[in-house]
């Protein structure tokens, strides 16, 4: 199938360019520059796995977003929290329908290159603070996708069966240099290692069983997943 890989620099996003590599023919990659504080640290990422793999690149600036929309993600937000990813604090971090506006301009942009689905790296992790990564949530925007295209992209999500350490996994058997993929969400010199990203991303390795090649600021413990209540 041809499919269009969406691919913002991170860990899980370029793991899952490198398997649409290997199961599909790749007619570009694409990436968002919304104002986050790291989208200068991950896009550059993405544009050199793109071009180590010869696919085509595409990066969409939505500067409206750091404008109009209310989060800590973005430049023109508070304070990343720091703590586990999976912490009620780390909904500051939530941009609102996110998820939805990119993956319509992208669902656009992959039937306009003839482009018959649309890959995502949606993981069985994302739903604990992103309502836009659901699976209701996804379903429905597959859905949408398919009816509201002549061609019926299809939204691929190949890890939402996977956690965050099984990408890892995968992620390593595919050959993938994670020391080119970025996820600390304050953007700075280094991933700080404190942040809910950088927790999310030490534990994936370490439960993974895979080396970690990211240079972090600190190396405190590990937060523990706090209580379903």
């Amino acid at each position: 199938m041809k499919v269009v890989v969406l691919c913002s620099g991170g860990m899980d996003s370029v793991t899952a360019l490198h398997w649409a590599r290997r199961e599909h023919a790749i007619v570009a990659a694409i990436s968002f520059d919304y104002g986050a504080k790291h989208n200068h640290r991950e896009i550059p990422f993405a544009v050199q796995h793109a071009a180590a793999l010869g696919v085509k690149h595409e990066t969409v600036g939505l500067d409206f977003v750091e404008r109009m929309f209310a989060s800590d993600l973005l430049k023109s937000g508070g304070a990343i929290p720091d703590g586990h990813y999976e912490e009620k604090v780390m909904k500051q971090t939530v941009v609102p329908f996110r998820n939805a506006i990119m993956l319509s301009i992208a669902c656009g942009f992959a039937e306009s290159v003839g482009a018959e689905g649309l890959v995502i790296a949606a993981h069985g992790g994302d739903h604990a603070i992103y309502p836009d990564c659901r699976e209701e949530f996804m379903r429905a925007m597959g859905d949408a996708m398919r009816l509201g295209t002549y061609a019926g992209v299809q939204l691929l999500r190949p890890f939402i069966a996977m956690n965050k350490n099984q990408i890892a996994a995968e992620g390593a058997r595919l050959g993938v240099d994670f020391a080119r993929t970025w996820s600390c969400y304050k953007g700075g010199a280094i991933h700080c290692g404190t942040c809910g990203t950088c927790v999310e991303r030490r534990e994936a390795f370490l439960e993974a069983g895979v080396s970690d090649p990211t240079e972090y600021a600190s190396r405190a413990p590990l937060p523990s997943k706090p209580v379903a209540g």
